[in-house]
């Protein structure tokens, strides 16, 4: 027998990524962490804030190159925190609406 047919038939997934507004969820995760990390790295690099009393050097990419790594983990760390507390928040309303409703 092939391994096709041993495996009982399984729903598409879709249903639940659509009820849980998975995409919007990352939408919405995606445009707050890339608004942080702008936001975050012009105070830096423009001084919006007044100049960065330290020194140091930064070899390879400079100071700008450093912050703009820096800047990117942050918006990718901050848009997967939002997305995944907003699809928590959707499956816990998904979940509620479900139990009151008659069987």
């Amino acid at each position: 027998m092939s391994r096709d047919t041993q495996r009982p038939d399984r729903p598409p997934g879709g249903g639940l990524l659509s009820a849980l507004s998975v995409r919007r969820n990352a939408a919405v995760g995606l445009a707050v962490g890339l608004s942080l990390a702008v936001g975050v790295y012009a105070v830096r690099v423009f001084e919006l804030l007044g100049p960065f009393v330290g020194s140091r050097e930064y070899p390879v990419f400079g100071a700008e190159g450093y912050f703009l790594l820096l800047a990117f983990v942050l918006a990718t760390s901050t848009a997967l925190l939002v997305a995944t507390l907003l699809t928590v928040v959707s499956a816990v309303r998904l979940a509620r609406s479900t139990a009151r409703e008659p069987r």
